[in-house]
C-alpha cells in the first residue's frame, strides 16, 4: 500500500510503502531513485503489532520517482498501487509514483 500525505505547510508530501509481513522471511527494502536504488538506504521496519513492513520518503509536492522493493536481498517486486509503471533496462517494469 503507498499512502501520500501533504505537510501542513505545502511544501513537501510524506510517502508511506507498506507491505504484508508475509511477503519476507527476514528483509524487505524500497528501493528508487529517492535513495539511489540502495537496499541499505531503503530498509523498512517489521511492525509486529500491524503486521506490516513499513517505510516513508519525503519529496516535494509535484515530484515523481521510480522505485521497487527488495525482498529477503535478491527478489525484486512491484507494488499493484503505484501510479504507473516505467519499462526499466532489465526488461522489467519499475514503479512510478506521483507526489
Amino acid at each position: 500500500m503507498i499512502t501520500k500525505k501533504i505537510s501542513p505547510k505545502g511544501k513537501s508530501v510524506r510517502v508511506t510503502f507498506e507491505l504484508p509481513a508475509d511477503v519476507a522471511a527476514e528483509t524487505v527494502a524500497v528501493v528508487g531513485e529517492f535513495n539511489d536504488w540502495n537496499v541499505e538506504k531503503g530498509a523498512m521496519k517489521l511492525d509486529k503489532k500491524k503486521n506490516v513492513w513499513k517505510a516513508g520518503v519525503s519529496v516535494k509536492p509535484g515530484d515523481s520517482f521510480q522505485f521497487r522493493y527488495v525482498v529477503d536481498g535478491d527478489t525484486w517486486i512491484n507494488d499493484e498501487q503505484a501510479d504507473a509503471f516505467v519499462p526499466n533496462e532489465y526488461f522489467g517494469e519499475n514503479c512510478l509514483v506521483e507526489a
